[in-house]
């Protein structure tokens, strides 16, 4: 009976000792998954940190909107017919060049754009139109005769960006043509399916990138992605109050090499609360019109340039 009695103590002692030993890796496994959990969410919230901190926002802590909906009836209440890109009029001449009839010029550009719908088609995107037209004016020259105008009509599709409700920029499909309405041995034309992205990193800084796949139908053109490339990045910087804008557009060429294109351009505001600057542009590379796509141009224009109001679009 003793023995008996014995071998029950020892079976509840081992049975207490094992429900200890098991209670005791219950909460290892629960302090570990405790830890990891903590180390998940504070890897999160230093993603979602850096990802404002990149992305930004135009509207601060103050101006949040309700929701991603109410951001957007904002955006659809904007003016739906508006200037797209920067409206310029310039004069200029090659770099470390003696200026002549030949190497000066005018250099003007008229964009516009009208979105045909609000943000109601699927996915919440809508559906533009935009309208650019480049022209190079040989103004010192007789009879002040226009060397090149270049026309560049789009349709697209965009949608706005929102995140934790702010509002990051915008994507865009666009549908593009670009010639220069010449014929013969001067006609340059070919088409485009692009894809852009504009994002605002904070109140001073935004980032933009195009790529586009090239349907090139000009005879007298076959090569001018060679010059013009597949696409570009640009950066633009706005001072408080917008009283100066600088913006820098690198478009990378045909190959592998590291070639590009760069626009470099320094707006100055010349009235308080104005869309009106004075407007420096420098060009280094291929492209810059259509007609003479295949030639190096380094050229230096000034001028005035009437720029949107809402944001500044290569």
């Amino acid at each position: 009976m003793r023995n008996l009695y014995f071998l029950v103590v020892v079976c509840l002692m081992a049975t207490t000792s094992l429900y200890a030993q098991g209670e005791a890796l219950q909460d290892t496994i629960r302090a570990e998954r405790n830890e990891a959990d903590t180390v998940t969410n504070n890897i999160k919230a230093f993603i979602s940190h850096k990802t404002d901190a990149i992305v930004g926002s135009i509207f601060g802590p103050s101006k949040q909107l309700s929701n991603a909906d109410s951001i957007i009836k904002q955006l659809d209440a904007l003016p739906s017919f508006g200037i797209y890109k920067d409206n310029y009029f310039v004069v200029g001449t090659d770099m470390f060049k003696k200026p002549t009839q030949t190497n000066s010029d005018a250099k003007f550009q008229v964009s516009i754009r009208h979105r045909l719908t609000n943000s109601t088609l699927p996915f919440k995107t809508y559906l533009f139109l935009t309208y650019s037209q480049k022209a190079f004016w040989n103004v010192f020259q007789n009879s002040f005769p226009f060397r090149d105008l270049n026309y560049n009509p789009t349709l697209g599709l965009g949608k706005a960006l929102v995140r934790d409700n702010r509002f990051l920029g915008t994507i865009s499909l666009q549908f593009e043509h670009e010639s220069n309405g010449k014929g013969d041995i001067d006609s340059r034309s070919w088409n485009k399916v692009s894809f852009s992205s504009y994002f605002i990193i904070d109140d001073h800084w935004d980032f933009q990138t195009k790529v586009w796949i090239p349907i090139v139908d000009g005879e007298n053109n076959k090569d001018i992605v060679k010059y013009s490339g597949w696409g570009f990045v640009a950066f633009n910087y706005s001072s408080p109050k917008r009283k100066y804008n600088v913006g820098c557009v690198v478009t990378k060429r045909g190959g592998v090499n590291l070639n590009a294109n760069i626009e470099l351009n320094l707006s100055v505001r010349l009235f308080s609360d104005d869309n009106q600057y004075l407007f420096l542009q420098y060009y280094n590379g291929y492209g810059e019109s259509m007609l003479d796509y295949n030639q190096y141009r380094q050229r230096i224009r000034l001028g005035v340039v009437i720029k949107p109001k809402f944001m500044t679009t290569y």
